[in-house]
């Protein structure tokens, strides 16, 4: 079930999150994103506190991306890793880059 869940999310030219709305990480990962010019639909916060199975999305998040922790930020199908990997994507350039070559901004 968790694996269904996190797949049906994960898609080509969208950028995915997934969070706990308590993780000081996943809030910092939010601002930072949320000031980007996305086109609508395009950048997804999921909580996976609002579900059930919360271990069991993270074990499957850990099988995925090799880290268990929150957030786990998806640019298109790939895990760019966490909220410190998605920071030094952004001061270095590199995400506005990858996220203009997947077609997410305005």
């Amino acid at each position: 079930m968790a694996q269904v869940f996190v797949n049906s999310r994960i898609q080509p030219g969208k950028v995915v999150v997934f969070i706990k709305p308590t993780c000081p990480y996943s809030r910092r990962a939010q601002e930072l994103l949320s000031q980007l010019p996305f086109k609508q639909g395009l950048l997804e916060f999921v909580d996976i506190t609002a579900h059930h199975d919360t271990n069991e999305i993270q074990d499957y998040l850990q099988h995925l991306t090799g880290a268990r922790t929150v957030p786990r930020v998806f640019i298109g199908q790939e895990c760019i890793g966490g909220c410190s990997d998605l920071v030094n994507m952004h001061e270095n350039g590199e995400l506005l880059t990858r996220l203009k070559q997947i077609g997410a901004l305005q």
